[in-house]
């Protein structure tokens, strides 16, 4: 509003030895062979080709340790000693789990009556550098999303307090997820699990699962004998025939649904044309972002109708979708971002620490979470006063169960990670352990969250509570922290 590897890295093929030919004579005589004369009657190309030979091999030996050596330096960080080593357990914890043949696929259930409770969903670290056009290298990967990929996952999620029972949590979820795939390739927010939402929207909770396998490196362009790329491709292919012409996901869906659903959508397009590079994504995705930035509001924002008001939550869910697109290299225009401080400006209380669902309201903690967020996609450094004090308002409200809010948990916890240091131990601290202890064990529920007693529960769902919890405990690798790179070090 969160394992079939991506595409592997190109590899570096090193010099290889010749088997000894079985036509060679031995040396019978003990002659030792003079290789004096051999250079002097051999041709010159010969000598020539010779000494390029052994200066090529040189230079790819010289490349070949300089990759071996970054790579191992890419990713230096923390790795917290609290919780289980998942060393020993990375391998294992996706196969445990194997998906059932049996697709569930109801028919003809009806359309979400509360937007709020589909949360935005992705969040795209942009730098100074990111391209604005549609040439990307097919085997290209959003800066953002490097984490999701074979051995820097593994990485990633040592260095960021990740633990096998988060890991095993996050397979758990996956599994469910597609199980609950129908025949046309669609997800449901109404079921047929137990506790779905009151009403449909297809589109919105399509895009919520697939962010949810993307988040974990599933796309349609991986192994093709993996069980989760038929799952990918079909829900694929199902959504991208909801995208209309001019750019719209949104069809029908109560109207307070319509611009929640297109920036989901939206989100979640712009992530698999990054993730794939394959130029087939590229068109459908500008056209998706152009919508975007044409229904966007004079005040900076956008809400339930296309170019009309804006609120802090709908405004949140086209930040991460415009974000992920310039991450992807395609082109959004800068005053956009401009308009959208200006209506962040707007909405900010206590001088920017905390933020209001609009310009009349007051603050509340899951909005200021969002607003925190947005900040940080948008520029804010990492030692901004104004960043600290709305990070430590977040910090004395840490996830507690008797006070279930996937959506704040989901938005708190990314701003969190990009901050590091000890105050992101202290968050993951805790909700690295809290969401794995409450996860369906059991039953044909086993893998999901019971949405009962969550905020937004009631009205979005089991699905949305699940796609919300495998994107939190998905955290460590779904995207680099904002701030790395030796720019700060954080030691609160």
């Amino acid at each position: 509003m969160a394992e079939m590897s991506p595409r592997p890295p190109a590899r570096v093929a090193g010099p290889e030895k010749g088997p000894r030919c079985a036509d060679a004579p031995e040396d019978t005589e003990g002659t030792l062979v003079d290789l004096g004369a051999m250079v002097r009657e051999s041709p010159p190309w010969l000598v020539s080709a010779v000494i390029h030979m052994a200066v090529m091999i040189l230079f790819g030996l010289v490349i070949v340790h300089s990759q071996v050596q970054t790579n191992l330096l890419l990713d230096a960080g923390y790795s917290d000693d609290v919780g289980d080593p998942i060393e020993d357990d990375l391998d294992t914890v996706h196969n445990e789990f194997e998906v059932d043949n049996d697709v569930i696929t109801p028919q003809n259930l009806p359309v979400v009556e509360d937007p709020l409770a589909l949360p935005s969903v992705a969040e795209i670290v942009p730098t100074p550098s990111m391209p604005t056009g549609p040439a990307i290298a097919p085997t290209a990967i959003g800066v953002a999303l490097t984490g999701r990929e074979p051995g820097m996952k593994e990485a990633m999620l040592l260095s960021g307090g990740g633990t096998a029972k988060t890991e095993g949590a996050v397979a758990m979820g996956l599994k469910w997820l597609a199980t609950q795939q129908r025949g046309n390739g669609m997800w449901s927010l109404r079921g047929p699990y137990a506790n779905g939402a009151g009403t449909e929207n297809t589109e919105a909770a399509t895009a919520m699962a697939l962010l949810a396998f993307q988040g974990s490196g599933y796309t349609p362009a991986g192994d093709p004998n993996h069980v989760y790329t038929p799952v990918v491709r079909r829900g694929w292919a199902a959504l991208l025939k909801r995208l209309e012409e001019d750019g719209r996901f949104f069809h029908d869906v109560p109207e307070s649904h319509q611009l929640y659903t297109q920036a989901q959508c939206t989100i979640a397009l712009c992530e698999l044309y990054a993730m794939t590079g394959d130029n087939a994504y590229y068109d459908p995705a500008q056209r998706a972002i152009d919508y975007c930035v044409r229904i966007q509001t004079q005040q900076g924002g956008w809400r339930y109708n296309p170019g009309t008001d804006s609120d802090m939550s709908v405004t949140g869910w086209f930040v991460m979708a415009l974000q992920s697109a310039r991450m992807a290299g395609i082109e959004v225009p800068s005053p956009v971002f401009d308009k959208i401080s200006q209506f962040l400006d707007s909405v900010a209380r206590d001088e920017g620490s905390r933020y209001a669902y609009q310009i009349q309201a007051g603050a509340t903690l899951t909005l200021s979470a969002e607003g925190l967020l947005c900040r940080q996609y948008l520029g804010w450094p990492h030692d901004d006063p104004r960043l600290d004090r709305g990070v430590e308002y977040l910090l004395a409200n840490l996830p507690e169960w008797n006070k279930r809010n996937a959506y704040y948990w989901y938005y708190a916890t990314q701003v969190l990670h990009h901050m590091e240091g000890n105050r992101w131990r202290n968050w993951n601290g805790q909700m690295r352990d809290l969401l794995p202890e409450h996860q369906e064990k059991r039953g044909k529920e086993r893998g999901s969250w019971d949405p009962r007693g969550d905020r937004w529960g009631d009205a979005g769902g089991r699905l949305y509570v699940t796609c919300l919890s495998l994107y939190t405990l998905e955290v460590y690798y779904r995207h680099l922290p904002l701030y790395r790179g030796g720019t700060f070090s954080d030691a609160r």
